[in-house]
């Protein structure tokens, strides 16, 4: 009669054979994920280094009962890319003049020399980013400022980078809104994020606008949250109620409907960036 059961020889090669094609698959997806690269342009340790953003943010924790945290939107903002991380602390102040000479930049600690300059005048602050960013065809990079990380005085200026094939360098730009106030950047702020972005994919939209009532099923879900949201904040207010020992409804932090129902799968609470890496020399 025929042994209707595989050999400990089969069974170990079939297992090797499945082990292989699984380290094959990962292989595979790993090649396939878009790579983000940053050149250095000098040896040594760089002065602004690269990190992926945090979560979290010292005004969003110090707000009553860290009430800022429970706001999902603006958490998942503050990881929405990477920070580019000062490596010196340095104070800055403007006079008001247009000339470069009008800011002056004190170098607080940190090697020389430091990344942080008055090139364009006008109050702006510039830092030399060095590294060459490449992305892969297609895909632009944000350079923008940390998001959620507000400093009285001075504000992040934003630019948009071919970097799937630009040779050029770009530099992270602040604008002092204040004379004669001196703002500081310790070390270890961010001083700037990058957030690639695919090109031609927000020109690919068709915005539209909708009577609500043309969705009836969108108009009776946002009825239902609505009506929740005045019930719940009613009772909120009413001293020893469990809505106020609960503080939040937590609806869209858990994903799911006013009625309990999922939203869509792949809710997202937290971002997962990964650190840069060494790579192929």
């Amino acid at each position: 009669m025929e042994n209707q059961f595989p050999s400990q020889r089969e069974t170990a090669s079939d297992e090797h054979e499945k082990v292989g094609h699984e380290h094959d698959k990962a292989a595979a997806h790993v090649e396939s994920r878009p790579v983000l690269v940053a050149y250095g342009l000098h040896p040594g340790c760089p002065a602004i280094t690269l990190a992926p953003a945090t979560r979290e943010r010292a005004w969003m924790e110090r707000i009553d009962r860290r009430f800022a945290n429970r706001c999902l939107p603006m958490l998942i903002a503050n990881q929405a890319g990477w920070f580019l991380i000062s490596r010196h602390s340095l104070q800055v102040t403007w006079t008001g003049g247009r000339a470069p000479s009008a800011l002056r930049i004190e170098v607080l600690t940190g090697d020389q020399p430091c990344p942080a300059m008055s090139h364009f005048g006008h109050g702006i602050l510039t830092w030399q980013v060095p590294y060459l960013f490449r992305t892969p065809t297609g895909y632009n990079l944000l350079m923008r400022g940390p998001p959620n990380w507000p400093k009285d005085g001075i504000a992040p200026l934003e630019g948009i980078v071919e970097t799937d094939w630009s040779d050029a360098t770009f530099t992270m730009n602040w604008q002092l809104t204040r004379r004669r106030r001196a703002i500081t950047f310790a070390v270890g702020d961010p001083i700037g994020m990058v957030v690639p972005q695919r090109r031609g994919e927000m020109e690919a939209f068709r915005p539209e606008y909708r009577a609500l009532a043309s969705d009836p099923d969108a108009e009776a879900r946002y009825e239902t949250w609505a009506e929740d949201r005045a019930w719940f904040n009613d009772l909120l207010r009413r001293t020893g109620s469990l809505e106020q020992r609960r503080g939040w409804e937590k609806h869209y932090f858990q994903g799911v409907h006013a009625t309990g129902e999922p939203g869509v799968p792949g809710h997202q609470t937290k971002l997962a960036l990964e650190p840069f890496t060494d790579g192929p020399p």
